[in-house]
């Protein structure tokens, strides 16, 4: 019985992600490595943010910026070919080292434009910077489901309207995931019996994806970028405080 609440509280986490709470899925594979190995808990959570992102695309349709999907993504493919060659040579700490250490620039970054006092302007979305990102969010997202924080040093510069950036969001991330089934199933991180398991927890992400809609929909814009900006910060800190003494 304790397995499944742990189970569905982590769908819905994820599933608030989804709608656009910002990075509260981060806790959704800590939740569930409490009963199974992080490798196991990250493939049984996979087909549960498929369909919450095919969800998510839906609410957020209207909206979206081609520009940077078409540059991400290609860099995301090759972060995923390299987090499926190199999966068994990385340790676990040293990923999560490069999603903080990713988290904590662009926060830096963005804490001395601030001081600074300057206007900063949009900056657009440009491919090499785009390739890079892409390829770490790939890499990230592959290895332990954190492909946010590179995603956010590339996207969040570029002061993009909140309902523009919720749909890049959901299209990029439900791409990236998509492409990472066939690898999570030949490394044996999905199976017919975490199928299942996920069939029965979608429910709970799904109703967490619309709970998160309606959440980031009333949120002011500011607002929504800060709690973000917070997010970012607490996830990179939770990741550094898992290597250091966890």
């Amino acid at each position: 019985m304790e397995y499944w609440i742990v189970a569905a509280l982590a769908a819905f986490l994820m599933g608030l992600s989804k709608g656009g709470v910002p990075m509260i899925a981060i806790l959704s594979v800590p939740l569930m490595s409490l009963f199974m190995d992080p490798a196991l808990a990250a493939g049984l959570l996979l087909p549960i943010y498929i369909v919450a992102d095919m969800y998510a695309i839906y609410l957020f349709r209207k909206a979206f910026s081609v520009r940077n999907l078409v540059i991400l993504l290609p860099g995301a493919i090759v972060g995923i070919l390299i987090g499926f060659a190199a999966i068994s040579y990385v340790p676990g700490d040293a990923g999560k080292l490069l999603v903080a250490g990713i988290g904590f620039y662009y926060l830096a970054t963005a804490l001395h434009k601030r001081l600074s006092k300057t206007p900063v302007a949009p900056r657009p979305a440009d491919v090499p910077r785009g390739l890079f990102w892409g390829t770490l969010a790939g890499l990230t997202s592959y290895i332990s489901h954190a492909g946010g924080p590179p995603y956010q040093a590339y996207v969040l510069p570029q002061k993009l309207d909140k309902m523009v950036y919720l749909g890049t969001n959901a299209i990029f991330f439900s791409i990236v995931n998509l492409i990472k089934v066939p690898p999570f199933i030949m490394a044996g991180q999905i199976t017919w019996d975490s199928a299942g398991q996920a069939m029965w927890l979608a429910p709970f992400a799904l109703a967490g994806a619309w709970g998160g809609s309606m959440i980031s929909r009333a949120l002011p814009e500011r607002i929504f970028y800060i709690l973000i900006e917070v997010a970012l910060a607490l996830v990179s800190f939770k990741l550094l405080y898992e290597v250091l003494v966890a």
